[in-house]
């Protein structure tokens, strides 16, 4: 048979699926229409490719935003209902519980040995003994039962009460004849804080540890006098702080004086209200700031948050250069700018706080946001290593081997940081229109890394510096909780006395000084000078006590 007598290949066989078949085509036909017809519809067509574009870049970026906002509410949700520990979970983990691997059961195990009562010699004790109503008999026999060895058993107990000292001053008559001299002589009176008050030293260091250490509302406290039996105003006890108040400035001076000796500071600041009419304005929106040192924890409440403050608090430092440990706040990058004596050391936990947001807010860049966290928790492990061997009392230069050899991989790891970020850094374009809200979102980070990198890299060469500001963040956290307790402050005196109080009770903490004993002896040697404050303050400021001093302190108040 001929070949053009043959039938021609089916177009669809399984033998040739998905191969391409060349089909003859026409050639199109020559249409001929006039050149401004032409011309138009060039322009029109040219016209709605722009529009096609223009419309594919608006979806691009609606669908960034939608993925930004998406982002934030995330965030905010996890804000709201989220655990507050730092771990990384995407949203389909988010309310699960994963199980233990661990079979053991929770608390002390069967078998094994406990550490027992907690002895507490200090406390005073009272004796009790607990006798039978009648001698006890048998019940077989009817014999009585013969005294054995007693069983003693120590039960702790509080008591809260309210009473009155009736204080009896002793009169006496002169047995003599002579003159000039007074027929009869009384007693002095008892040592009050505030003269011709009835109220004893116990109440107003009440009222002090219960507003500014536990944070306890004055109204509470007073409620809770009530019921004891003593109904006490608040007028009486707002007037009685603004006289006591005064008794504490001297301290609040010698703190600042001491601590302007120091070389070595943490630095924050928390919002704070004010409700007095200041300017024509109620409810003022004031801030506390605190600047902790190795002796001293300072507190002061200023009108504003600006550079100003910190550079009013260190310009009578001491020292030729100090280091504030501080997080990238724009105020402390101005107070180093004006005061040149100072070297800013920014926080890691903050930059590590960057990297945990991003990757809660978009779950995409979760597992580069952890690979980021590893690789700063590498470097906290690294840096306590080599803080174990370090010898503050040498330099760098003249440490032990063991050092060495940590701050060498303390060293590399940074370096190794540093190049991966600005790898990153220099093959993104943020102006790009091509470059999408994730990638973005990794150069925002890593650009802020880079721009604060030499405040970060301060504790490489000064290993007594740490690598946060936990040190400064958690003397403010007391205050915070007394803040949502009671709102702030009344009036700018009573702003002033929160300020006096949280800096003597932290410090006195810092230095290992129990704050009731503290107070308890400051206010008494008060009471003793008339309501004033004593002459001497060597004997309550803890790096003027000796030995014995601060041994007495440290233990509780003895109220025997």
């Amino acid at each position: 048979m001929n070949a053009s007598h043959q039938k021609s290949p089916p177009l669809y066989t399984p033998e040739i699926y998905d191969q391409v078949i060349d089909l003859p085509v026409e050639k199109p036909r020559l249409i001929l229409i006039p050149e401004k017809e032409y011309l138009e519809l060039k322009s029109e067509v040219g016209y709605w490719q722009a529009m096609h574009k223009k419309a594919i870049l608006r979806e691009k970026n609606l669908k960034e935003t939608v993925k930004e906002q998406e982002g934030k509410i995330r965030d905010l949700r996890n804000r709201l209902f989220g655990k507050k520990s730092e771990k990384g979970s995407s949203d389909k983990n988010q309310g699960k519980i994963e199980p233990s691997t661990s079979k053991r059961p929770r608390g002390q195990q069967p078998g094994s040995k406990g550490h027992g009562r907690t002895a507490h010699p200090d406390l005073p004790q009272r004796e009790e003994t607990v006798n039978f109503p009648e001698t006890p008999t048998c019940s077989k026999c009817g014999k009585h039962y013969i005294t054995d060895e007693s069983r003693e058993a120590e039960i702790i107990e509080v008591e809260v009460q309210a009473y009155t000292r009736r204080i009896v001053r002793c009169c006496m008559k002169k047995g003599c004849s002579c003159k000039g001299v007074p027929d009869t002589i009384t007693a002095p009176m008892h040592p009050t804080i505030i003269p011709n008050s009835p109220y004893g030293i116990s109440i107003w260091e009440n009222v002090l540890l219960n507003k500014f250490h536990y944070c306890q509302p004055t109204n509470r406290l007073l409620n809770q006098y009530a019921e004891l039996g003593l109904p006490i105003s608040p007028g009486s006890i707002a007037g009685g702080l603004k006289i006591v108040k005064e008794l504490f400035q001297p301290i609040y001076d010698a703190l600042y004086i001491h601590q302007m000796t120091e070389d070595r500071f943490h630095n924050d600041e928390s919002g704070w209200k004010v409700f007095e009419s200041v300017e024509g304005k109620i409810g003022n929106r004031w801030w506390l700031w605190v600047s902790r040192s190795a002796s001293v924890v300072f507190f002061q409440i200023a009108p504003g948050r600006g550079a100003d403050v910190p550079v009013e608090h260190f310009k009578n430092i001491q020292h030729q250069k100090i280091i504030v440990v501080c997080d990238r706040y724009s105020a402390y990058k101005s107070l180093a700018k004006q005061l040149d004596f100072i070297i800013l050391a920014f926080c890691w936990a903050h930059v590590r706080r960057d990297f945990l947001d991003a990757g809660k807010k978009y779950p995409e860049l979760e597992e580069w946001a952890l690979c980021w966290v590893g690789k700063i928790g590498e470097l906290y492990h690294i840096n306590n290593l080599r803080c174990k061997e370090f010898d503050q009392k040498l330099p760098i230069q003249w440490q032990s081997s063991s050092f060495k050899k940590q701050h060498e991989k303390l060293v590399e790891k940074m370096d190794a940081i540093a190049e991966e970020r600005d790898v990153f850094i220099e093959a993104h374009n943020p102006d790009d229109p091509d470059s999408d809200l994730l990638s973005n979102v990794k150069y925002k980070i890593l650009t802020s890394l880079q721009n604060h990198w030499e405040g970060l890299s301060v504790f490489v060469d000064h290993p007594e510096v740490p690598m946060d500001n936990n040190n400064g963040e958690r003397p403010i956290r007391n205050p915070v909780t007394g803040r949502k307790n009671f709102y702030g402050s009344g009036s700018l005196w009573s702003s002033q006395l929160a300020a006096i109080m949280f800096s003597i009770f932290q410090t006195m903490a810092l230095c290992g000084l129990n704050c009731h004993h503290w107070l308890r002896s400051y206010l008494t040697a008060c009471a003793e000078n008339h309501g004033k404050t004593p002459d001497d303050l060597s004997p309550f400021l803890p790096w003027k006590m000796d030995e014995g001093r601060r041994h007495q302190l440290s233990r509780p108040p003895n109220t025997s």
